[in-house]
C-alpha cells in the first residue's frame, strides 16, 4: 500500500467510520455489539475484542476497531510487527487511535474458513493444512505462541491456507486447538469426506464443537484435581 493512498485512507476512516461508529462491550466472554455502522462501511465480523470493517471503495483493506474497554490492541500491534510480511497472514499497514477508538489498518484476507468449507461441502486440500502448519512454525521462530487457531480462524483461498486471527499470539499458555483439528482432519475428513465433500449441517458442527469444548475442559479439570 503506497504512503499517499494510506494517508487518504486514514483521513477517510477517521472522518467517517470513527466519527459515528458505535461499538459496545456487553460481556467480555461474548462478541462485542456493533450498534451503528456509518454509511459506506460494511461490518465484516465481530469478535470478543473488536469489529472488522471494510469501505466499499477499498475492498482490499480492512480496519479492525477495538471496543471501548477491551484490551489487546497493543499486543496485536506487537504480533503484527513480529510477523512482518508473510503470505499466510494479513499485514498491518498502520495502527493508531482517533476519537477514543484504537484501530489497525490491515490487508484484507479473503477466502472461506475451514468451518464454512465443511458446512458448504467445499474441499479442504492437504496443502492448505500444510501451509498453516508452516505459517505457525514461522510465527514461533519469531518468538510468538500460536493460540486460538481453530476452524473459524483459518481459511482456504485458491487452495492455500491462511491464518485469519493472530491477536492472541503473545499468550504463552499451551493451546492444542490446531493439533486437535489436524487429528480430526486426518482421522475423519481425509478418509470420509476429502474425495467427495458433502455439506454438513451447521447444527452437527455446533454439536461437535460443544463436545470438543466439554472434553477439553474435562481434561484440564482432571489434570488440576
Amino acid at each position: 500500500m503506497e504512503d499517499k493512498q494510506l494517508e487518504t485512507y486514514i483521513v477517510l476512516m477517521e472522518q467517517t467510520l470513527l466519527l459515528d461508529l458505535e461499538l459496545n462491550s456487553v460481556d467480555p466472554t461474548n462478541p462485542i455489539r456493533v450498534d451503528v455502522v456509518p454509511r459506506g462501511w460494511k461490518l465484516l465480523g465481530a469478535g470478543n475484542y473488536a469489529g472488522v470493517f471494510m469501505h466499499s471503495d477499498y475492498p482490499e483493506i480492512a480496519v479492525k476497531v477495538y471496543a471501548p474497554g477491551r484490551e489487546g490492541w497493543e499486543s496485536e500491534c506487537e504480533v503484527y510487527r513480529r510477523i512482518g510480511d508473510h503470505p499466510a497472514y494479513s499485514r498491518c499497514y498502520h495502527a493508531g487511535e482517533h476519537n477514543g477508538h484504537y484501530y489497525l489498518i490491515l490487508k484484507r484476507l479473503q477466502g472461506k474458513t475451514l468451518y464454512q468449507c465443511i458446512i458448504d461441502g467445499v474441499a479442504i486440500p492437504k496443502k492448505a493444512i500444510e501451509d498453516i502448519d508452516q505459517a505457525l512454525d514461522y510465527a514461533r521462530a519469531r518468538g510468538l505462541h500460536p493460540h486460538d487457531v481453530h476452524g473459524k480462524n483459518v481459511m482456504v483461498k485458491d487452495g492455500r491456507g491462511i491464518v485469519l486471527d493472530i491477536s492472541d499470539f503473545l499468550k504463552e499458555e499451551p493451546c492444542q486447538m490446531w493439533d486437535d483439528l489436524k487429528k480430526a482432519y486426518n482421522r475423519f475428513y481425509m478418509p470420509f469426506l476429502s474425495k467427495r465433500p458433502k455439506p454438513v449441517p451447521e447444527w452437527v458442527l455446533n454439536g461437535v464443537r460443544k463436545g470438543y469444548r466439554w472434553m477439553r475442559n474435562s481434561s484440564v479439570t482432571g489434570r488440576s484435581s
